[in-house]
């Protein structure tokens, strides 16, 4: 059955993908995975990793990651039980230095450097807002549109007028703009700039490998002239003259090659606040 008015491939993209954040969204969920990467732990091996948890909050936890497909439960004898990575988790772990990486080019920055795992965990509470998902994906099929024309395609059925707190809310959270009150809405600089990391939760999803992200035929396709970051132009420009044009620079840093090891240990550089630009995403 149809979630959404969009086409029912893309439905069905956009449910796997809805389901797979809601596996790893979940408080701790991320960082227990994390603590099993290697080899499988006995129930007290993973407690001493994640030792801020106590037995009744890690053990349901363990549980729903069983039931969801990611972690797997070896019963070797009854006094002998070991807890390890399933393939689908083991093929999770590449996307989240994608998450790290989107949220470092568009969050807002604090006053403290953030952890890369406390930068996932933000980045995952933003795309699970309810109809987040659907939302995105309307948008950038369209390119823009009204909210009546979202909710019809959104929440078809439903009173057309609820589709402003989800809308609101990802105003809000800097994914979404708009030019004003009964303006169409679109995608921010950083909500289009999920494209990679929605390609390859997409992939993972449907069971596919991550580098088939980049042919995804909704968030595949990179824009040929990106948006400009207002918050991170904090250079002068200088105007060239029209009769000397100044050469292309091509020497652009490639982003970070994140290590899984270091989730738990990475922090960003502090950056100051008044450089930024007030549409950021908040946290």
């Amino acid at each position: 059955m149809a979630l959404t008015g969009l086409p029912p491939d893309t439905d069905a993209d956009v449910a796997r993908v809805t389901e797979a954040l809601a596996m790893i969204t979940p408080r701790w969920n991320v960082r227990i995975l994390l603590a099993l990467n290697g080899q499988p732990l006995r129930y007290s091996e993973l407690a001493a990793k994640v030792s801020w948890l106590c037995d009744g909050q890690l053990h349901p936890k363990v549980r729903q990651l069983c039931e969801a497909g990611l972690v797997q439960r070896n019963e070797h004898t009854p006094r002998h039980v070991t807890y390890g990575h399933t393939g689908r988790a083991t093929a999770l772990l590449p996307v989240l230095p994608l998450i790290v990486t989107w949220a470092e080019q568009y969050l807002e920055k604090p006053e403290q450097p953030l952890t890369a795992i406390e930068q996932i965990e933000d980045s995952l509470t933003l795309l699970t807002r309810r109809h987040a998902a659907a939302i995105l994906w309307a948008l950038k099929i369209r390119g823009e549109a009204s909210g009546r024309a979202l909710a019809q395609t959104v929440m078809p059925g439903s009173d057309w007028t609820n589709i402003y707190p989800p809308l609101r809310q990802l105003v809000d959270d800097g994914l979404v703009t708009t030019d004003g009150i009964g303006q169409p809405y679109r995608l921010s600089a950083a909500g289009d700039g999920l494209g990679p990391l929605l390609g390859a939760l997409s992939a993972w999803s449907a069971g596919q490998p991550l580098t088939q992200a980049g042919q995804h035929p909704v968030w595949g396709q990179t824009s040929a002239t990106p948006q400009q970051r207002m918050w991170l132009s904090s250079q002068a420009r200088t105007v060239t003259p029209a009769t000397t044009p100044a050469p292309t620079k091509t020497d652009q840093t490639p982003p970070p090659a994140w290590q899984r090891n270091a989730l738990f240990s990475h922090a960003t550089p502090p950056r100051s606040l008044a450089a930024l630009h007030t549409g950021a995403p908040r946290r």
